[in-house]
């Protein structure tokens, strides 16, 4: 028998296609579940958000099944901003999947308006309702979300409304975590791979205060202006007349610089006060009078 030699390239496979880097690997090895997961179905409708882990369920449906059997559809309502609105439509063109967007009635709701703790479970049972509504009225199958494991760990009430609606969750079944799901997203060159999470407007409410439009227009519009002076990950928490602001303490140096811009802006949107939180952006940070430090909405 002769032995055969093979050169390998620093950091290639034995064959030399391939990177031997453990983070590729691991990388590899969670696209290659999701995409066995999603071959799975027949077909889906996705909720489609324009947040990373609902792209990345889009395209593994779309790499498995292909346009003709996925529906994305994102759901309008005062709680969601136009600019994310625009985002996926823009992302629903570069990925060539069919879009459906539909108006959302969660604000019709007196249980969701009244903000208890589990105000996203009314909020997501009137979605499912209408994805389940659009999937059947197309023949397609599955509903599907973009849960992904590390969910199971936080308070989430809306998880109680896909169970009940029977939504399935494709990262969740293939058991990616978060840091994968953006590492696949990364590996199919998806432009919102990096991007900052994002929670519905009616999360920067505390909880028991009731959800008005023209409280979610006033946070809605203090958050543009502050992602317009160069902002990513941020919240505006509404206090009554008082803007709490959340971002990354490694952010407080330029917010003290632009602090005359900021409290500028942030009054132009209704607020009369504007507070610098020194604990910087917590997710869920709301939940803390729950006793619980993460939640349905970041």
């Amino acid at each position: 028998m002769t032995a055969e030699l093979q050169l390998i390239q620093p950091g290639g496979a034995p064959d030399g296609s391939a990177s031997c880097d453990p983070g590729a690997v691991g990388t590899r090895a969670a696209r290659g579940r999701l995409l066995a997961v999603c071959a799975q179905y027949r077909s889906a409708t996705v909720g489609f958000s324009a947040g990373v882990d609902s792209t990345v369920v889009l395209w593994a449906l779309l790499e498995t099944l292909g346009s003709e059997r996925v529906l994305a559809v994102t759901a309008c309502s005062p709680t969601f901003p136009e600019r994310e609105l625009a985002e996926a439509r823009a992302l629903a063109v570069r990925l060539s999947a069919p879009h459906l967007i539909l108006s959302s009635e969660e604000m019709a709701d007196e249980n969701f308006r009244n903000n208890p703790a589990d105000r996203c479970y009314y909020c997501k049972t009137e979605l499912y309702a209408k994805l389940r509504e659009a999937a059947d009225a197309r023949g397609l199958a599955e509903v599907v979300d973009g849960t992904n494991l590390d969910d199971e760990g936080d308070y989430r009430p809306g998880l109680r409304a896909a169970a009940e609606h029977r939504v399935r969750s494709p990262l969740r079944e293939a058991r990616l975590t978060k840091a994968e799901v953006r590492a696949v997203a990364r590996s199919a060159d998806l432009p919102n791979a990096d991007k900052p999470a994002f929670a519905c407007l009616s999360s920067r409410i505390p909880y028991g205060e009731v959800i008005t439009v023209e409280k979610l227009s006033r946070v809605g519009a203090a958050e543009e202006a502050l992602r317009g002076l160069g902002f990513g990950q941020l919240r505006v928490r509404h206090h009554g007349d008082v803007a709490r602001i959340e971002i990354p303490p490694a952010d407080f140096p330029r917010a003290l610089e632009l602090a005359p811009r900021i409290v500028a802006a942030v009054r132009a949107a209704g607020y009369l006060h504007v507070a610098l939180d020194l604990n910087g952006y917590r997710s869920g940070s709301l939940n803390a009078a729950l006793g619980r430090a993460d939640g349905d909405a970041p």
